[in-house]
């Protein structure tokens, strides 16, 4: 046996050894067999990948299970638990469209207000024309990334009131921090507060989210995961212009599960933070196999596998838009979201209709097809025996 042989081998072998089960109101039945459902579908990837470290949620119908494996840290450290913290990339886009619609709920702003109301230095131009729904569903035609030159509001300004979009504005979808960094910002403008501050006390608080965080205090550091790149070096994330609202949240899976609850039926949460929530669920447009909602991707359950991984592997591409059917407003939907930093990979998927839903956090990068084939393969599994 090779020396790399046996340092996988030994990996395996710990995260094995590591995995832990901690499952909140649920029966011993229950917890058995969503174990036996997870530890199958993420332990191959595991090994394949040598993640260090992974934390796996699940939720059935208000039932909150948790598997962890492995540790935060190559060398020195602690096991993964569902409060170990995670950066979870674009899933943090989840909660600036959650703000923006909040503000709408609070007739703060309307979405389909144009950009240059609420940046008046643009008026006139080119954002006289893109909405705050564009800036949503990512059809404004900004490209992905902030230029790294830019550190300020000031700078923003000047880049976007020279900017052209490459096709007539609303046309097609193409995935933009830019855009939901903007929506964030201005949505927490008409807040009358920042941006970070205003997600702990309208979405973390009152969710029960006390492991979720944009700067992670000196007291959690020691269950912040160190981030791998996919060649395993250690890496974190970072901070650029309109980085909070476009990849900037470290959570735990526990945080996460609760987040997913809340954006089912039933949640007992604040009037408008439920009118909000249910704002970003609605499907927005068409974009080759994806149904855009306010940041999140849909397909009408029962999605396929293959409906997913076609999905993602369009996520990046300029897709041209259209508009949704009246009628697949009213379908269940499958909801999910995937996230990464250079050396951390997430995902998050579900069901309403169902209340069937999972968080994957790991600190290491790997394929976002494997993450979607994995989310997949646990909610298929646990919807066999799922309350309608």
């Amino acid at each position: 046996m090779t020396p790399s042989t046996l340092r996988f081998f030994q990996l395996a072998c710990l995260v094995v050894l590591c995995a832990n089960t901690d499952s909140h109101a649920a029966n011993d039945d229950d917890a058995a067999r969503v174990a036996a459902i997870v530890d199958a579908a993420v332990k191959p990837a595991i090994e394949q990948h040598r993640l260090p470290g992974m934390a796996v949620g699940v939720t059935v119908d208000g039932k909150r299970y948790f598997y962890n494996y492995g540790q935060t840290a190559r060398q020195g450290g602690r096991p993964v638990t569902k409060e170990t913290l995670f950066e979870i990339g674009s899933v943090s886009k989840t909660f600036a469209a959650t703000l923006a619609a909040y503000a709408e709920a609070s007739g703060k702003l309307s979405l389909q207000d144009p950009v240059s109301r609420h940046l008046p230095a643009l008026r006139g131009g080119t954002f006289d024309k893109v909405t705050l729904l564009q800036l949503g569903t990512h059809t404004s035609g900004l490209p992905l990334a902030v230029p790294q030159r830019i550190d300020s509001e000031r700078g923003m300004v000047e880049y976007l009131s020279t900017w052209r979009p490459p096709y007539p504005v609303g046309t097609h979808r193409v995935y933009s921090n830019n855009g939901i960094g903007l929506l964030g910002a201005i949505a927490a403008n008409r807040l009358g507060g920042r941006y970070g501050e205003l997600i702990r006390t309208i979405v973390f608080e009152p969710l029960g989210m006390k492991h979720s965080h944009f700067k992670v205090p000196a007291d959690r550091q020691a269950d912040y995961a160190q981030g791998y790149t996919a060649a395993d070096a250690p890496i974190r994330m970072k901070e650029g212009y309109l980085w909070e609202p476009a990849y900037g949240i470290r959570s735990s899976s526990g945080d996460l599960v609760a987040f997913l609850e809340a954006n089912m039926p039933g949640a007992r949460i604040d009037d408008t933070l439920r009118q909000a929530i249910a704002r970003t669920h609605v499907p927005r447009l068409r974009a080759g196999p994806i149904t855009q909602g306010l940041v999140w991707e849909q397909y009408r359950y029962p999605a396929t596998l293959q409906q997913l991984v076609a999905g993602n592997a369009a996520i990046l591409r300029a897709e041209p838009a259209r508009p949704v059917d009246a009628a697949q407003s009213q379908q269940p939907a499958y909801l999910h979201k995937t996230g990464s930093t250079n050396g951390y990979s997430a995902y998050v998927a579900f069901v309403p209709d169902k209340r069937i839903g999972v968080v994957l956090l790991a600190n290491k990068a790997y394929p976002v097809d494997q993450r979607v084939t994995i989310g997949y393969g646990i909610l298929s599994r646990v919807a066999e025996r799922a309350k309608p």
